[in-house]
């Protein structure tokens, strides 16, 4: 994608509706503007299966030197099967998530909403990095129940810290530790994912971007909605990018749809909920399964959560890697530059 340039004026779009703020209008009533109403077949009070919570495989990598191949079949079952899985004791320090959360959390509820407004996107660019309200062409003009900031936060390269809250103060530090702490995950997923198929372990990060890919980050804020039965945060889709790993907050909110059935995904403290996106799906040409997901809200708590989305250049070109096509196993998928397949699928396009 572009260079992002961020929102320079000092006062808000009259044309931008921020979800914080009709959340504050419309906190004491029993309804919320047409446009949050989804239709009937996306309601969630509908369409949820009830009382069932969806244990997706929870997998422990504490040590992971010393099973591999325990661990390394699990995260390949999990991606085959349900495209989605929870890492427990992952290494991560509870207070560098904990800092991550807090300064995120902080932007949204501190900071004025015309600091916010600095460094929104700007109507019209190709990035979605800033902060904003809409993503992407929503269909039959429904919207969603979020506001969010998207900014890179690795390879040092690609950041752009115009992106970047300045207040609270400590945003930058905590961001980076993060960023810093991530990278050892990324590396066990994606030699995981490519030992899980046969393949060496180097293969599947190398075909992904190996050390130029983009770190993705996006805070969600989902503020209390009085109809949280007829609106959705983020309507069902699948990721766009290879993995993403994902901190929540404590607030329910994350559905999986599996076998005909959209359900709640248990919330396990400090754990990293794992997506597989569109690209490993491609990449393993159709071997692991991008996950088919949404969002609901609450009606009286705030959801937040933090998902990284890891991403090949905009340049990179992904296909089915060669060595997983053969004359039984046809390409499912065409090989085509990762910016061109974002595009396609933000403005609602055939791949």
């Amino acid at each position: 994608m572009k260079t992002v340039e961020c929102n320079t004026a000092t006062t808000m779009p009259m044309e931008v509706a921020r979800v914080q703020s009709v959340a504050s209008i419309t906190n004491c009533m029993d309804t919320i503007p047409s446009e949050y109403i989804r239709s009937k077949n996306e309601q969630p009070a509908a369409t949820t299966l009830h009382g069932v919570v969806l244990q997706v495989p929870v997998i422990d990598i504490s040590d992971i030197d010393a099973n591999e191949e325990k661990i390394v079949k699990a995260i390949a079952k999990a991606s085959k099967e349900w495209g989605i899985f929870q890492v427990i004791n992952h290494g991560i320090p509870d207070e560098v998530i904990g800092n991550l959360q807090k300064v995120g959390k902080e932007f949204f509820e501190q900071v004025p909403q015309e600091e916010k407004e600095l460094i929104a996107k700007n109507p019209g660019s190709q990035s979605i990095e800033g902060y904003g309200t809409s993503l992407q062409k929503e269909v039959e003009g429904k919207k969603g129940w979020v506001d969010h900031l998207f900014h890179k936060i690795w390879p040092p390269s690609s950041i752009n810290y115009r992106c970047w809250p300045k207040n609270p103060p400590s945003y930058r530090e905590a961001n980076e530790e993060y960023a810093k702490s991530l990278r050892v995950i990324v590396d066990r997923m994606f030699k995981c994912l490519s030992l899980g198929l046969g393949l060496e372990a180097h293969e599947m990060m190398e075909a992904a971007g190996g050390e130029d890919i983009v770190y993705l980050l996006k805070i969600n804020y989902y503020p209390p909605c009085p109809r949280p039965d007829l609106a959705l945060g983020v309507v069902a889709h699948t990721d766009m990018s290879c993995i993403t790993l994902l901190v929540p907050n404590e607030v329910q909110g994350l559905q999986v749809f599996k076998d005909s059935h959209w359900y709640d995904v248990n919330y396990i403290p400090n754990a990293l909920i794992v997506h597989i996106g569109d690209q490993v799906e491609i990449l393993s040409n159709g071997k692991y399964k991008s996950v088919y997901h949404r969002t609901t809200v609450n009606k009286d708590k705030t959801r937040m959560s933090w998902p990284v989305f890891l991403e090949p250049p905009s340049e990179h070109e992904v296909g089915p890697i060669p060595k997983l096509v053969n004359e039984a196993n046809q390409p499912k998928f065409k090989t085509k530059k990762y910016k061109d397949y974002v595009y396609c699928k933000l403005n609602k396009l055939p791949q």
